[in-house]
């Protein structure tokens, strides 16, 4: 399986963390890889099955990149693929009591240079930055006091 993942409680219902996935202007807020500058278009667009949004990254140099949003179920999951074929999923399951378990997926089963994205150790880097882009989601939204 080409795919790493991370789960993490976060003290936000889903809806609330889903309307910050499905806003491509809110992904640097959260990036935990330090690559996501910013978007590109208008802000405040709300992403849904089969749009299209580009995104100003930077990995030693600054570049462009297209996305497709392939998955998408309202409030659940939503996943985009990059032009070399491999996706960024979110799956939210929310506990009902306030409360959302949301799982990051770096999924390269579906690229066409999968072997050069293992090679170059990309699945582990990502994987590093998944926990951190959790880390900073749950740090949006602290804890309410009892």
């Amino acid at each position: 399986m080409r795919q790493v993942s991370a789960t993490r409680v976060i003290n936000a219902p889903a809806t609330e963390i889903f309307e910050l996935l499905v806003d491509p202007a809110k992904h640097a807020l959260i990036d935990g890889s330090g690559t996501v500058l910013g978007a590109l278009g208008r802000p405040g667009r709300r992403l849904g099955l089969g749009d299209r949004f580009g995104m100003d990254m930077k990995m030693g140099l600054p570049y462009k990149i297209k996305n497709t949003v392939v998955e998408f179920e309202e409030g659940r999951l939503i996943a985009w693929r990059h032009f070399y074929g491999h996706r960024w999923r979110w799956q939210l399951a929310d506990l009902g009591d306030g409360r959302t378990e949301v799982t990051e997926t770096f999924d390269w089963s579906t690229a066409w240079s999968g072997f050069l994205l293992e090679r170059v150790k990309f699945p582990g880097k990502n994987l590093k930055a998944i926990r951190a882009t959790l880390e900073r989601l749950d740090g949006m939204f602290p804890a309410k006091a009892g």
